[in-house]
């Protein structure tokens, strides 16, 4: 019987190399490297060093002819099968090689296990990638670079030794000249293909009202005073690796007779549905802006487009991560909360190769323009973490599955966890001023949705007893401080019959009190909208 060798390559660091920086640009030419060093580089050394057409690299191993096989590539990690362990390590070398010299800074774990094709191919899949691959990582030693001889200068980014200035690769009306290391040059280079490469696939729902992704973060719609902050938004698909798992199980039972080949049909199918999925979900976050630009939309925030002095206009939106279940995208901060919900409905909408819709879950952070990426995104990242710990609770109490966000608006600085955050700003002795996280679908008996934030919005806005009464809302937001008696109280010296409608949990002691059990009903959807209208004034 032959032996063949499974390899999973795996990227670690890849946070800290994204989002250090912050310079926009920057972080587009990172994220590019990224996926290209587990997707379109290691299709390129199959071609060009082992003579596999690109057509003919996901053809079966055991009777293509060929070396190598591609089970799935991309996201961060790859998957392959090769015909010994020489050749895959072969392949491991030159593709390290290829990254350091393009893609410095960009660190690879690989993982080989040799098996015969009686084997059970997703069995050594699954102890490759939790055991072997894990170990890697946690032995893997952290690189000390040389940080240079004799008189040198560092990077502004990196702090490494500069190698140059970034006068070439950025654009001449950019006042933001600095020193660049080896690292930093490889990613404003990588930036601009990775600026047209988006602009190619997603210039056709423009509908000619805008025309670029920003890839500035004054591009984003901080021009001319109107707005000083801007959102990070990470999304993640929620219990992705089970079904992944699952999913494999199924495509080996569906394929008795060649139950390998049944799980690499099943996890290719899946990748790539879950792939396009995410594809489609930006695209309809980009037709909700386009189509709200002169507020004929469904975006409640009003916005306008940074244009430069050449009246070239720019969408208030950038993706850096995207395509699959997991997403960065960065926007003017008026529009963080509602695109955010906009992605993870239409995402909901997509079902993928198991039968099933694609869940996810978000944080955003939204920050002053010039505060540091690396914090806000890594404050996104646990905003993402509650609302999953949120709707891990209820999909076990429910039944059914659901998805959710969570979120900050830092109006100042950020200072400890999001945890500490809550517990400072939040906490007041009747309980919990917030009512995040909210799941993204209505549920009976749940009023912790994003329709009752939104709907709680509209009618400080525009209900009779609230609109054009900033004053009177914001007294009201310091009465829900005080608690339950002081909330009566507002009530009945402004002979407010009932709050605003919320449905889904205690209707009567919400609409009279303001809280039910420990949480309070109207202070986020307050925050949210004096945030807005803080904006409209600068």
């Amino acid at each position: 019987m032959s032996k063949y060798v499974v390899t999973v390559i795996d990227t670690t660091g890849i946070q800290p190399y994204i989002f250090t920086s912050n310079r926009l640009r920057e972080n587009i030419g990172a994220s590019y490297l990224v996926d290209k060093a587990t997707d379109d580089w290691v299709k390129k050394i199959l071609e060009e060093e082992f003579k596999i057409p690109r057509d003919k690299q996901y053809e079966p191993i055991n009777t293509s002819g060929f070396s190598t096989e591609i089970i799935y590539a991309g996201g961060g990690n790859t998957l392959l099968l090769f015909t010994s362990l020489d050749i895959a390590k072969e392949f491991t070398r030159k593709l390290s090689r290829h990254i350091l010299i393009h893609a410095p800074g960009i660190n690879l774990v690989a993982a080989h296990k040799e098996f015969t094709w009686d084997g059970c191919l997703f069995s050594i899949v699954q102890s490759l990638i939790d055991n072997e691959l894990e170990q890697l990582k946690r032995a893997k030693i952290s690189s000390s670079p040389l940080l240079g001889l004799g008189v040198t200068a560092a990077c502004n980014s990196t702090q490494l030794p500069a190698v140059g200035m970034s006068d070439e690769y950025i654009d001449k009306d950019e006042q933001d000249r600095y020193l660049i290391s080896r690292e930093t040059e490889a990613k404003l280079i990588a930036a601009k293909r990775a600026i047209q490469e988006l602009r190619i696939k997603f210039q056709p729902f423009f509908d000619n009202k805008v025309d670029d992704f920003a890839y500035r973060m004054d591009h984003l719609g901080r021009s001319r005073n109107e707005s000083s902050y801007y959102a990070v938004i990470h999304a993640d698909g929620n219990n992705m690796g089970k079904r992944f798992k699952n999913f494999g199980e199924e495509g080996m039972r569906a394929n008795p007779n060649d139950p390998n080949q049944g799980y690499i049909n099943a996890m290719r199918n899946l990748s790539k549905s879950v792939n396009n999925a995410g594809i489609k979900a930006i695209k309809k976050v980009i037709k909700s802006i386009i189509s709200s630009i002169d507020n004929e939309g469904e975006i409640m925030g009003k916005f306008s487009l940074y244009q430069d002095e050449d009246g070239k206009k720019y969408l208030p939106f950038r993706p850096l991560i995207y395509g699959g279940d997991d997403i960065t995208f960065l926007c003017d901060g008026r529009l963080g909360l509602e695109l955010a919900a906009i992605y993870l409905q239409e995402l909901e909408q997509q079902k993928i190769a198991d039968g099933k819709p694609l869940l996810a879950c978000a944080g955003i952070c939204i920050v002053k323009s010039h505060y540091p990426f690396a914090r806000a995104y890594s404050l996104s990242e646990a905003l993402c973490g509650n609302a999953k710990k949120f709707v891990k609770e209820e999909d076990e109490l429910r039944g059914r599955q659901f998805s959710g966000m969570d979120w900050h608006i830092a109006a100042s600085g950020l200072f400890g966890s999001i945890g500490e955050i809550r517990q400072r700003e939040y906490k007041v002795s009747d309980g919990n001023l917030n009512m995040r996280p909210v799941l993204i679908q209505d549920e009976i008996n749940q009023w912790r949705t994003w329709s009752n934030v939104t709907n709680t919005v509209i009618a400080f806005n525009e209900g009779k007893e609230w609109k054009d009464r900033r004053n009177k809302v914001i007294a009201f937001r310091e009465k829900l401080r005080e608690g339950k008696d002081a909330v009566k109280q507002f009530r009945t010296a402004y002979k407010i019959d009932e709050l605003p409608f919320i449905k889904g949990g205690d209707e009567l002691a919400l609409q009279s009190e303001g809280w039910t059990e420990e949480n309070c009903g109207y202070f986020d959807a307050i925050e949210a909208m004096e945030f807005y209208f803080t904006l409209k004034q600068e």
